[in-house]
């Protein structure tokens, strides 16, 4: 299939502009993606409807916290992702063009089908997820489209690497997304991931105007990305830029890939992010990966009593009535709340 937002240049040479890498792809070649391919002058996806996973899992597992508490998200993916962490940790599916001598596969499937298996699951959203979503775009906002019309929300699990343009197409049936602010340091983006910082944040930036509901997620990698002071402005972005409403989840590392040479995260460090969160005037700030901590329940921010109790993925106590803590009437944020 013939890809989206594309320009063409000299030479039969053809310009990408789904994410901010913005290749420069040659006849016969494909971009940092591995999945887009110009094919004499013409850019084609690879991966259009040729899912590799599709499940149904808890929302709560995206991780959205914020959005239909408790419900179902059927979630798909392609192969294919336009970064190179060395800590992916679904590098089977996420770098098999690259590891695998450019190989793509997945089962053929049509914005159609994914949606009924949606509604025959009794899911409330579509999240499209384990890879990086702007890859399979065009698959990605067909479903989308047809599952706005049926009723089913519509979440993007994602690097934020998208361009501006894959995201003003996109948005109208976006309703939310949970964006890898992998660490507020652009030599680690580059180092670690092949990619930058700055793009990410914009990102946010323009999902937060386009209304689309935002929730984070920072790995905290030893001796990389956990720095106090680094994680300090980090959260800074987010409760200044974002909005304090804005949740964060801070998640455990295990070494994995291609980064193997360092432990898995203290708790204590862990334990100090969200601190440093909470200082921060976050409202919502979430630790992952670890268990028995309570860390992944939801406070009320105004009398502090505890408003969703969860065990894992599941949600074992809610005290939420129309978006407001059943004690004291603050507003919880999200949707569906």
């Amino acid at each position: 299939m013939e890809a989206w937002l594309y320009e063409t240049m000299q030479g039969q040479r053809v310009r990408c502009r789904l994410c901010s890498h913005m290749c420069i792809i040659g006849s016969g070649s494909r971009g940092i993606c591995g999945v887009r391919e110009n094919r004499d002058g013409v850019l084609e996806t690879r991966v259009y409807g040729r899912l590799i996973a599709a499940s149904d899992d808890p929302i709560e597992k995206k991780p959205i916290f914020h959005m239909l508490p408790g419900s179902r998200s059927f979630s798909i993916a392609t192969v294919g992702c336009n970064f190179k962490c060395r800590f992916c940790q679904n590098a089977d599916i996420a770098q098999m063009p690259a590891d695998a001598n450019g190989r793509v596969t997945g089962d053929p499937t049509t914005p159609q089908q994914v949606v009924a298996a949606a509604r025959q699951r009794g899911c409330a959203s579509i999240a499209y997820t384990y890879t990086e979503p702007t890859v399979f775009f065009e698959f990605a906002c067909e479903t989308a489209q047809l599952a706005n019309r049926h009723g089913i929300k519509n979440i993007f699990v994602t690097n934020g690497f998208m361009s501006a343009e894959a995201l003003e197409r996109v948005s109208p049936w976006l309703d939310a997304a949970n964006v890898d602010l992998k660490a507020y340091n652009d030599d680690f983006y580059k180092q670690q991931c092949g990619a930058r910082l700055e793009p990410v944040k914009e990102t946010l930036r323009r999902m937060k105007r386009l209304n689309v509901w935002v929730e984070i997620t920072t790995l905290i990698i030893p001796g990389l990305n956990d720095d106090p002071g680094e994680l300090s402005r980090l959260a800074a972005f987010i409760a200044e830029e974002l909005g304090v409403e804005t949740p964060w989840h801070v998640s455990r590392f295990h070494p994995t890939y291609r980064l193997t040479d360092r432990g898995s995260t203290p708790v204590g460090t862990l334990l100090k992010a969200r601190e440093i969160g909470i200082a921060a005037g976050l409202k919502y700030v979430y630790t992952g990966n670890i268990a028995g901590q309570g860390g992944e329940d939801t406070f009320c921010p105004g009398c502090g009593e505890t408003v969703i109790a969860r065990r894992g993925f599941q949600i074992t106590d809610n005290r939420v009535r129309n978006g407001r803590c059943s004690r004291c009437e603050t507003i919880i944020e999200g949707i569906g709340m």
